[in-house]
């Protein structure tokens, strides 16, 4: 069955994750991408190496779906290439500063000049407007500016989330904008620019956070696993393991006292609400923590289950990969690749449409595997192309 975005082409100028994975989403929705890289690779496709070429993790992920170009757009000759694409293209992806966008002739005023239907999707660390336009950065640096860090660890050592999920978040914002200005297009037949940024992201993740300290002035620190405006919800340590559990809202906290057996623990006015249950966490979690170390982690997931309250395994990488619900209900689409000695498991779909699913159908490029295949469609016969590569133009 046909995408909902077959017959739509998209240029994928990113580099690691919050361009590429925009583009990884379109091609997961029907969408032809073309991926255009150095013509040594670009630096995403290198990190963590997997693979006996090189390829890394993070491109074996977001290549899906897409065909593999090398191209310099610096040299007049690439410039030719990229006004040649961008005149049979709908969409654009730069996560790059946007002096370089213009250094490449694939800024908006310039694409759009070419193309007037053309839409192009920048993603930068604090966007084109401010006194930090043209700094860089990468996930981290919204994690920190947001609050997010000071949030998070010990309350001594501000801590990251190594799973980068700013960056994520911003191609999945970037992938609504491209999808809401293809609407619009079909409207008006105009094209527009798609703007996110990493600090805008990350900002508008800790908005409740932020609008918290605005309004009542409270200088939360962090604390641990802790939450801070509910509980019992932390990390517990069982006989074999750990478990995170949380309990919010005055009917789940009921329950929980009955299974701690202590009902009365729901009459103490230091657990009122989840908001004073936040504020003596500690000794909620104590308690927890205490029924928790005389039982396995499936025994106590067994009896919160059975009560209804949210809980879970605190998974190792691999435990996440070999448990049984991920395994039967499909998540992972296992890909071959040159160079591997395994399969790779890709994520089978993030979204999941009834009628027009999303669809993996193609594994990573490898570095300019489709190279010719995109220059003989734009009309450059084999002694041109032979040209473009001597001229390290392709």
């Amino acid at each position: 069955m046909p995408g909902v975005l077959e017959g739509i082409r998209v240029l994928d100028f990113g580099r690691y994750i919050a361009g590429p994975f925009c583009g990884t989403m379109l091609g997961d929705l029907g969408a032809e991408v073309i991926r255009v890289e150095k013509l040594d690779g670009s630096e995403d496709r290198w990190v963590t190496p997997v693979t006996k070429g090189g390829e890394g993790a993070m491109f074996l992920q977001m290549g899906r779906n897409k065909l593999g170009l090398t191209l310099n757009p610096m040299k007049p000759a690439g410039r030719e290439i990229v006004r040649k694409l961008v005149a049979v293209s709908d969409v654009v992806i730069a996560n790059l500063p946007y002096e370089d966008l213009r250094k490449m002739g694939i800024d908006y005023e310039s694409i759009s000049a070419i193309n007037p239907r053309i839409i192009l999707a920048t993603n930068s660390t604090f966007g084109s407007e401010g006194p930090y336009a043209t700094r860089v950065g990468f996930d981290t640096i919204g994690q920190a500016m947001s609050g997010a860090m000071y949030l998070s660890g010990d309350g001594k050592v501000p801590t990251r989330a190594n799973t980068p999920y700013v960056d994520f978040s911003s191609a999945l914002l970037a992938t609504v904008g491209v999808l809401a200005a293809l609407m619009d297009r079909a409207r008006t037949g105009q094209g527009q620019k798609v703007e996110t940024a990493l600090l805008r992201t990350a900002i508008n993740i800790a908005n409740g956070h932020l609008i918290e300290q605005a309004m009542l002035d409270l200088n939360r620190v962090a604390t641990l696993n802790r939450g801070f405006t509910a509980g019992p919800s932390d990390t517990f340590k069982c006989r074999d393991g750990w478990i995170y559990a949380m309990t919010i809202g005055q009917p789940l906290f009921v329950r929980w006292c009955k299974l701690m057996g202590d009902e009365r623990l729901a009459k103490d006015p230091r657990f009122k609400d989840d908001l004073a249950r936040g504020d003596n966490g500690e000794a909620l979690s104590e308690i927890m923590q205490k029924w928790c170390a005389g039982r396995t982690v499936a025994g106590a997931l067994a009896e919160l289950e059975a009560n209804r309250i949210p809980a879970g395994a605190i998974y190792t990488p691999q435990q996440a990969l070999d448990d049984p619900h991920v395994r039967e209900a499909g998540f992972f689409h296992h890909m071959e690749f040159p160079g591997a000695d395994k399969p790779v498991p890709v994520l089978q779909e993030p979204v999941k449409l009834s009628r027009t699913p999303l669809s993996i159908r193609t594994r990573a490029p490898k570095l300019g595997e489709h190279t010719d295949q995109i220059l003989r469609e734009l009309g450059y016969d084999p002694a041109a192309i032979e040209k473009l590569r001597a001229d390290r133009v392709v």
